[in-house]
Parts: structure tokens; C-alpha cells; sequence
């Protein structure tokens, strides 16, 4: 049998597990215990889904199985919102910027920094989902509203942003970016860096 954590093989030893069920249920146990959280698991090459976990669970171990688990810990989540804290932080500055570069035909360094945006709020949404798994970011909030509220908040603005930059009218991108982007963008810095 062989086991890999993302990635990484690591050397296990059974204590009278039977089932798969029994391996998975053990692995839980193991993650509790050191603030983590499987969000991901193969068995055999094939990835192992919500609907499939039950029967799978149930089959013998036959010893030849090739168990690979993503696993994500609260300790990589917290890192990932400082390292996100921090980037907001700049990409608040940039933002700023942006209403002039592209007055001044620096377009390249204002679409820089919007890709920057999006895969910033990508990123951030990413660990924020997984934040879910630890009860200590439950009670995070932005501006009053937990994560999914701010966002639902944000999206009709960030949308306004995509339609004028794609009618290169600069007036709104400018306007949006300083007065509806970096605000938002600091108060999510903010409260990262509170944590």
C-alpha cells in the first residue's frame, strides 16, 4: 500500500483497519489532531467524490492500494491571507494608478495591474472557501459582512469595471478604481492583517 500527501509520499502504518472506510476514517482523525483538513482524496488513480465516498468506504483493503490525499492545514490558510494581506495592501496603490497610466498611455502597466486584481480576488476566494474548514476564520468579517456578502457586494462592481474597460471608457475605469475598487481592496487588507 502506498500513501501520498500532496504530493508526498509518507510512511504509514496500519492498526487493524480493514475497510477503505477505516484508512479514511483514521486519516481524519490524524488531520483533526494537527489542524488540518483532507479536501481531496484518490484512491487507485480515481478521484474520490461525495457521491462515490459511501461505496467506496465500504470496500475491503486489499493492500495493493495507492491512497493520495490533498490536504490543506489552518496554519497554510492563515499564511495565505497574510501573504494576501499584503497584496491587497499594493494592489490598492496600483489601483490608484490606473485612471492615470491610462490617460497618459501607460496602458500596459494599468492592464498589469488589473490581471493582478483578478487573479488577486480569485486567489482570495480560493482561501477563503477553504477557510470554511476551520472554525477560527468563521467569524471574519469585511466591512461588517462575512466573505460571501462582501463579494456579492463587490461583483456588481467589478463588473462595471470589466464593461468600461472593454468600451475603453477611462472616466469610469478611473472612477470605479479609485473610489469603489481601493476602498474595498484596503478594508480586505485591513481585516487580513487584523487576524
Amino acid at each position: 500500500m502506498e500513501f501520498y500527501i500532496n504530493d508526498e509520499k509518507i510512511d504509514v502504518s496500519l492498526e487493524g483497519e480493514k475497510t477503505i472506510g477505516d484508512v479514511l476514517k483514521s486519516l481524519e482523525m490524524t488531520c483533526q489532531q494537527n489542524e488540518a483538513e483532507v479536501i481531496g482524496i484518490q484512491i487507485d488513480g480515481e478521484k474520490i467524490t461525495a457521491e462515490t465516498f459511501d461505496e467506496v468506504s465500504e470496500k475491503e483493503l486489499k493492500g495493493t492500494e495507492k491512497f493520495e490525499f490533498s490536504v490543506i492545514t489552518k496554519k497554510a490558510v492563515f499564511d495565505s491571507f497574510k501573504r494576501l494581506a499584503e497584496l491587497f495592501r499594493d494592489l490598492s496603490a496600483k489601483m490608484e494608478s490606473v485612471p492615470l497610466e491610462l490617460q497618459t498611455g501607460r496602458d500596459k502597466e494599468a492592464h498589469s495591474a488589473i490581471k493582478t486584481l483578478a487573479d488577486s480576488i480569485e486567489d482570495f476566494c480560493h482561501v477563503a472557501t477553504l477557510s470554511s474548514l476551520f472554525e477560527d476564520f468563521t467569524e471574519i468579517k469585511i466591512n461588517e459582512m462575512d466573505f460571501s456578502d462582501f463579494f456579492a457586494d463587490f461583483q456588481p462592481i467589478l463588473k462595471d469595471f470589466e464593461d468600461a474597460l472593454k468600451n475603453n471608457d477611462t472616466v469610469t475605469v478611473g472612477d470605479l478604481a479609485e473610489y469603489e475598487i481601493c476602498p474595498r481592496l484596503i478594508s480586505i487588507a485591513e481585516t487580513l492583517e487584523k487576524m
